[in-house]
């Protein structure tokens, strides 16, 4: 299994900067970097990845998503996640002040190595979070060894 241990998010100074309330406004900032922000390109979900001896478990967050929306596919030891989360289209009489949530095409694909049964990927997606159950294969749980004296 080729898991990377937690790490808390390293600062984006850049991004910090972008996300700052600049006292006239966004307009002083080049149009190509809000555009960037706005366009939801760089928008991706959080998630959550555990093990225990039998399954490895992963949860992502993909609030205001239908069941319908969300892709979950397992295909050379890579699990992906795809999904579109979609605009309001109602902007009729609407003056934003702030746009913060990101809108548009995610994918997320993470490396699970052989140590996985995909032919039993359990996924349930309730309140916005997706839950997926990947059971490890017989070979690869944790075996005790029996220690012999000579």
């Amino acid at each position: 299994m080729k898991l990377t241990p937690w790490q808390p998010k390293k600062r984006d100074v850049f991004n910090e900067l972008l996300d700052w309330d600049y006292p006239f406004g966004s307009s002083l900032l080049p149009s190509l970097f809000q555009e960037k922000r706005l366009n939801g390109q760089d928008w991706y979900p959080a998630i959550d990845i555990s093990e225990d001896k039998n399954n490895v478990y992963v949860k992502a967050d993909l609030p205001g998503l239908k069941k319908e929306d969300i892709q979950v596919s397992v295909h050379n030891d890579v699990l992906t996640i795809k999904g579109e989360r979609k605009s309001e289209s109602e902007h009729k009489d609407k003056n934003f002040h702030r746009v913060e949530r990101s809108y548009g095409v995610f994918q997320r694909t993470l490396e699970l190595g052989s140590a996985v049964d995909k032919t039993k990927v359990k996924a349930n997606y309730k309140d916005g979070v997706l839950d997926i159950i990947i059971p490890k294969t017989e070979e690869t749980k944790a075996q005790n060894i029996v220690i012999e004296d000579k």
